[in-house]
């Protein structure tokens, strides 16, 4: 027998946002592992408001808002704010009920700001990691460090010479001839996006105003326990992980330090050593000799290094597809480094629900 098409719009509903939501669906750990972090972190979003005036968007629902962009691939906040008012996945995640009034889009882009370049994403970052450190997740001698390619939000026709004439107009999309014209960091900045750095990744690659992000990776689970963002150069990946490295606690035991062939120079080499890590960087012994001997690379422990290290770039991966990561929205090292904390935040919470953490 066929059924009815009854369109039947009831008056009332008595049900919440969690009732549409699977018991077994994988935000449901994730939400229970931001939610600790963020109460964790009250006290450092009591010292960034004001006691009195109106009130703003909760910095907890911000937070927690940006992780659904990171995680469901959301392009902006006028899309996010749009799928919120329909959509009761985002509204349980957000503590939010049916009836809630939604933000407009202009609304949360200005409360939003407030957090961009400050210490809110390294802080959840690190309140996520003590949450995998009471685990056990996380090796305290092993690690792997490495860099990407950030595509900058600016145009190459914003590269233009620095103690050029000013542009003479011509509309937002003037045409702009290089033909035989030589561009160079040296003599030539993006008026767009002045950290912006002319980059390209190899050989028969094309130059691409870019960032350079960096990550350290702990070697027992690959979870990201550091981030850095700088300017694009042939040297940012070693100076960054000297950077990341001085930061180590010190332990007892032999710290290990894995990377690819970019990382075998006398000079890095030289380096860890002296702060008493071991290198564990892949060989670069093309047309030269490697900084890296039969001391290191007889051990056992160096092979395993080298097949692990691998698993850095998928954190790469994961950000730069799911988390559209591969071309920011930003400007400038603070806001860029900003949002690489709070993907890798993301990419950990996504890790430690596989791992079992945060499931009721």
């Amino acid at each position: 027998m066929r059924g009815t098409d009854v369109q039947n719009e009831a008056l009332f509903a008595y049900v919440t946002p969690e009732s549409f939501v699977p018991k077994d669906h994988p935000l449901r750990a994730i939400r229970s592992m931001a939610d600790q972090a963020l109460s964790e972190m009250s006290p450092l979003f009591d010292s960034m408001y004001a006691d009195s005036g109106r009130s703003s968007i909760a910095p907890e629902k911000l937070l927690k808002a940006q992780l659904l962009m990171i995680l469901f691939s959301i392009r902006s906040n006028r899309q996010l704010v749009e799928q919120i008012r329909y959509n009761f996945l985002y509204r349980w995640f957000l503590g939010m009920g049916l009836d809630d009034e939604i933000w407009d889009h202009s609304s949360f882009t200005k409360n939003h700001e407030r957090l961009i370049g400050s210490d809110v994403a390294a802080e959840f970052l690190s309140r996520i990691l003590a949450q995998a450190e009471r685990k056990r997740l996380l090796s305290r001698e092993h690690f792997t460090v490495d860099g990407t390619l950030i595509e900058a939000w600016a145009s190459i026709k914003s590269f233009k010479p620095k103690d050029g004439p000013p542009s003479a107009g011509g509309g937002k999309n003037s045409d702009v001839d290089f033909k035989g014209q030589k561009l160079k960091n040296d003599t030539h900045g993006s008026v767009t996006d002045p950290d912006a750095r002319l980059y390209r990744k190899g050989k028969n690659k094309e130059s691409k105003l870019c960032y350079q992000g960096h990550t350290r990776m702990e070697n027992r689970n690959g979870l990201i326990v550091k981030t850095e963002v700088t300017t694009a150069s042939g040297t940012a990946e070693r100076e960054a992980a000297k950077t990341m490295v001085k930061q180590l606690p010190r332990t007892t035991r032999r710290i290990t330090l894995g990377g690819d062939k970019n990382y075998d120079t006398k000079e890095f080499v030289k380096e860890l050593r002296s702060l008493k890590i071991t290198p564990h960087v892949a060989q670069n012994d093309t047309n030269r000799k490697s900084a890296i001997d039969g001391r290191t690379t007889s051990h056992l422990n160096y092979a395993i290094s080298q097949k692990i290290r691998k698993r850095i770039e998928e954190g790469f991966g994961w950000m730069k597809t799911i988390g559209r990561l591969r071309k920011t929205m930003y400007r400038g090292i603070e806001k860029i480094a900003w949002q690489l904390d709070l993907h890798a935040a993301a990419y950990n919470l996504v890790r430690m629900k596989n791992l079992g953490l945060g499931v009721t």
